[in-house]
């Protein structure tokens, strides 16, 4: 259960925070999902969030497929279904497979990944579980990447951790549409 409210637009405090929620509405899917709900007890943080998550869907040269792989890595290695329903999706608008997306939690199918992919997934889950990752699996994930993907890829992967934390500290719920 949620630790804070699921608030909606007509929950908003004050008419300032209006615009807030016209951008929720117009940029993510409706209906609002409970992250969104839950961080909009702090709009002017919620702004940021959505800017930043934005930023990174929207104007990073990693790949969408790339991104999503870091991402859903991230939610296998913390056991966050909410980041994993979520991002399965996206994963297969990004061109996932439902096989690669099944076995993202393993990362290690050399038959379904290429060279690039299996870095990806590396690098994601070794930060993951251990924040720290050694020279060999930047080595290998930086063989296939410029300098400036790795840097998004590694903001991409810290977002998304902190993302899980987010959703863990406030008992966000996972939505009924989202659930098998």
């Amino acid at each position: 259960m949620s630790r804070v409210p699921s608030l909606s637009r007509d929950d908003a405090a004050s008419v300032h925070q209006q615009p807030l929620w016209d951008r929720i509405e117009a940029e993510r899917k409706m209906p609002t999902a409970n992250i969104f709900r839950s961080l909009a007890n702090a709009p002017v943080l919620l702004d940021a969030f959505l800017s930043y998550a934005n930023a990174m869907r929207d104007s990073s040269l990693l790949s969408p497929k790339l991104r999503e792989l870091a991402i859903l890595s991230v939610g296998h290695a913390t056991g966050s279904e909410y980041e994993i329903a979520h991002h399965q999706s996206h994963g297969r608008k990004a061109g996932l497979t439902d096989e690669q997306l099944a076995a993202v939690a393993d990362g290690d199918s050399a038959e379904l990944f290429n060279d690039t992919e299996r870095a990806v997934i590396a690098l994601a889950h070794e930060s993951t579980i251990n924040v720290n990752v050694s020279d060999a699996t930047w080595a290998a994930a930086a063989k296939h990447l410029d300098d400036q993907q790795m840097v998004e890829l590694t903001l991409t992967i810290a977002w998304y951790n902190s993302g899980v934390r987010v959703m863990g500290l406030l008992g966000i719920e996972l939505e009924d549409s989202y659930r098998k």
